[in-house]
């Protein structure tokens, strides 16, 4: 059977009144008519008296009329196999059949009446990765709905089918300059040496061959909500779809290799290209501007006035002349690379949610929002969710250069392609990360131990401690959190199981500079003087001597509070004339968090233990604790220290890398720049919502807290969840923190941006409102 006719034979020639008196007699349908741009057909969108939308679509007289049933019934099948993808079903006639016969001028034309789907047309600049990637999922699944239907008329010959590329070649002429002629001759001797001789390998059926921009029409959103257009669909080659969709996407734009990364991973989620197609994947988007220049060049002289067939050649020109400037044999390598990369295998979330119960059990730490997020990838300050939607990630402080830092990435990847041991054995690596981070101490604190988490570092400290003073208790925070294991949940006070006090542990109240003694008192050093002494002397009512005094240096669990340094100096002062060592806690606020690089800077006192973590290797497992080569010494000459895992290659080249982007980038600087212009926001913000009692914080962590009233200072735990629940809904991702969960907890990325922060405010605006 062969229809490449069609594409010489003129559309139809009936007009709106025609339109019009077809769908009142074949459909009963009363509506006025407005004709729509098309290729070879004739379409209108029909409204009736109710508003409801409807395209007829009249076929050009030469179309075969098995290629219409075919297209009915295809559509029919994505409609069934597939029930959430926007086809237009044909509407039945009042005779019953969904395609008619309509006589016009002397001439018979087949009719449908399809829906009117919502949605517009979108240009490629509309477009980010997240909407490419969904467009990717949308290509891959028409393709799998259509896996197993065949139709007699599928093996039609139509041009639009790259198999027929050659012989389409043999039949037009471009007239172009020499240049161009010369381009369009090395793409179809590309074509022929490269791909004709695999085309029979290729996983071939029907395809639908054209799901461009123009025949896909989208939501607010960007997501599809309808999908036009079978005209092009052909029994051939799979991998078709990928380069007819790929052209319409990086028309007008230059980042070609972004916009198939996109694409292709949002495809290769549903259906992963083999390697055949990957190899091939260069020569057939090549193949595709061919042949659209060579269609044009072939109908416009036939449809001069024809505007939509007028703006295709130039765009396929300039795709190929960015493919010839960057190399075809390299766009083909780059190409094949992305899609052969790895899949993000994805479960739907209700399954997962329902396999997290079973085997994960009911101690885990429940999820962080009422509608449970299925993350799957980030970058920068933002991650995206399994259903494409990115979120604002304002909360998370273990990637403190940004999600999957390409530096981070490399840095790990190489380590870990070349050797990874532990630190029985000399590493560069190890060594010169324990020099970096000593260069940044104050004087004296010289030596280091690595280990693989914060609890790890806080359970060391805790050993060095006691260990040097000879005591067996300490003193934490009334809520603080300084990790799970045994030794150190104890000094977790805010995971205390059923408010039971672990007999080594005193707790004090956090420096408060909201509400209670800290906030009410005169001099509050004093009171932080005060607090630690009567802290000690019960200790002493049950025989026992402080060892530490952990310090988180935002008081992040507590609620974030910023005392004056003299309040934390009496604090430390007062524990260190009861015997203990003052351990700084930097694993949540270190590596830039506070606008300077450690936490404790802002105290104006020494630590004689400090401990990192969280953002150490930027997610990937690394801690350390620092100290002085004395404290060390005299552990050592009772016992040695060795972490299978802790201070490895791979580990220490990520935290090295980590050090490196957080100076080459300024990040520690933005943190402070930007923390404090959030906050400025929030202040303001605060005139605004009666609910917001005090916002606090140092760089990138702020607190906000939540009260009924200010005059009470009442806090509002529950109005604060609901807010943390709302900016998830509406993309920001934030947290809580505080004995009362009122106290919304805002530490991002530091590579955010001022704009970013901007979004942050304007989301807290919009819920507060509501």
């Amino acid at each position: 059977m062969a229809t490449a006719d069609v594409l010489d034979a003129p559309p139809p020639t009936l007009g709106t009144e025609d339109a019009e008196r077809i769908a009142r007699e074949r459909y009963g349908l009363h509506a006025t008519a407005e004709l729509l741009v098309s290729e070879r057909d004739r379409n209108f969108r029909l409204t009736d008296a109710s508003r409801a939308g409807w395209v007829l679509k009249v076929s050009n007289a030469v179309e075969d009329p098995l290629v219409v049933e075919m297209e009915v019934a295809a559509v029919e099948r994505i409609a069934l196999i597939d029930p959430t993808l926007p086809v237009p079903v044909a509407r039945a006639a009042l005779d019953g059949s969904p395609i008619v016969i309509a006589e016009v001028g002397g001439a018979s034309h087949l009719v449908r009446l399809l829906p009117l789907l919502p949605g517009r047309t979108a240009e490629p600049a509309d477009l980010d990765a997240e909407a490419m990637a969904h467009l990717g999922e949308v290509v891959a699944r028409i393709g799998r709905a259509l896996r197993g239907f065949f139709h007699p008329a599928a093996g039609r010959t139509i041009w639009w089918d790259q198999q027929h590329l050659p012989e389409l070649a043999r039949r037009v002429v471009v007239e172009e300059e020499p240049t161009r002629r010369a381009l369009i001759d090395l793409v179809l001797t590309r074509f022929a040496a490269n791909v004709v001789p695999a085309f029979p390998t290729l996983r071939a059926q029907l395809i639908h061959n054209d799901v461009t921009l123009d025949n896909l029409l989208l939501d607010e959103r960007n997501r599809v909500s309808g999908i036009i257009d079978f005209g092009d669909m052909a029994h051939t080659a799979l991998v078709l779809d990928v380069p007819a969709t790929l052209q319409s996407l990086v028309r007008g734009r230059t980042d070609l290799f972004e916009v198939a990364e996109a694409f292709l991973a949002g495809y290769a989620l549903v259906q992963p290209l083999e390697d055949v197609e990957a190899a091939l994947l260069g020569d057939l988007l090549a193949g595709r501007m061919a042949q659209t220049i060579l269609i044009s060049a072939w109908r416009m002289p036939r449809h001069p006035d024809n505007d939509y067939i007028r703006g295709w050649a130039e765009p396929a020109w300039e795709l190929l002349e960015q493919m010839e400037t960057i190399g075809f044999d390299e766009v083909a390598r780059r190409l094949a690379v992305i899609a052969r990369a790895p899949i993000a295998r994805r479960a739907p979330s209700d399954t997962l949610l329902a396999r997290r119960h079973r085997v994960l059990g009911s101690a885990l730490e429940s999820l962080s929002y009422r509608t449970p997020l299925h993350l799957v990838r980030g970058e920068g300050a933002w991650m995206e969710a399994a259903g494409g939607r990115r979120y604002l990630d304002a909360y998370n402080n273990v990637p403190v250069v940004g999600h999957a830092h390409p530096r981070v990435v490399d840095a790990i990847a190489r380590q870990a392609a070349t050797l990874n041991t532990n630190t029985r054995y000399l590493h560069e690596h190890v060594v010169e990360l324990a020099e970096r981070l000593v260069a940044t101490m104050p004087d004296g604190l010289d030596t280091v131990l690595f280990v693989n988490s914060g609890s790890e570092a806080n359970d060391l400290a805790w050993r060095l401690a006691t260990t040097v003073t000879g005591a067996d208790a300490g003193i934490a925070t009334s809520w603080s959190y300084h990790g799970v294991t045994d030794a150190v949940a104890d000094f977790s006070t805010s995971e205390w199981p059923r408010g039971e006090q672990p007999v080594r542990v005193e707790a004090y109240p956090a420096p408060d500079t909201y509400r209670g003694r800290y906030a009410d008192a005169s001099d509050p050093a004093s009171v932080g003087r005060a607090e630690i002494s009567e802290a000690v002397a019960r200790m002493a009512e049950r025989s026992r001597r402080p060892a530490a005094i952990f310090v988180d240096s935002t008081f992040t669990s507590d609620g974030i509070f910023v005392p004056e340094p003299a309040v934390v100096g009496e604090i430390v002062a007062a524990a260190h004339d009861a015997g203990a060592l003052f351990i700084a806690d930097e694993v949540q606020s270190g590596y830039g968090r506070t606008g300077e690089l450690w936490g404790f800077t802002r105290w104006a006192v020494t630590p004689d233990i400090v401990t990192l973590g969280k953002p150490m290797g930027n997610g990937h497992p690394i801690a350390a604790v620092i100290t002085r080569a004395e404290i060390v010494d005299r552990f050592g000459a009772q016992t040695t220290f060795f972490s299978t895992f802790g201070g490895n290659p791979v580990a220490c080249a990520a935290a090295l890398a980590v050090l490196d982007v957080l100076e080459d980038e300024h990040l520690v600087a933005n943190a402070a720049t930007v923390g404090e212009s959030l906050r400025s926001l929030l202040r303001a913000l605060a005139e605004r919502h009666e609910a917001i009692g005090d916002v606090r914080g140092r760089g990138l962590m702020t607190g906000i807290e939540l009260v009924h009233d200010r005059a009470t200072r009442e806090p509002a735990g529950e109005l604060a969840a609901r807010v943390k629940d709302a900016m998830a809904e509406r993309g920001v991702l934030i947290g809580t923190t505080g004995r009362h969960g009122n106290v919304l907890k805002i530490r991002p990325p530091l590579c955010i941006t001022g704009d970013e922060a901007r979004l942050i405010v304007t989301a807290i605006d919009e819920v507060l409102g509501s």
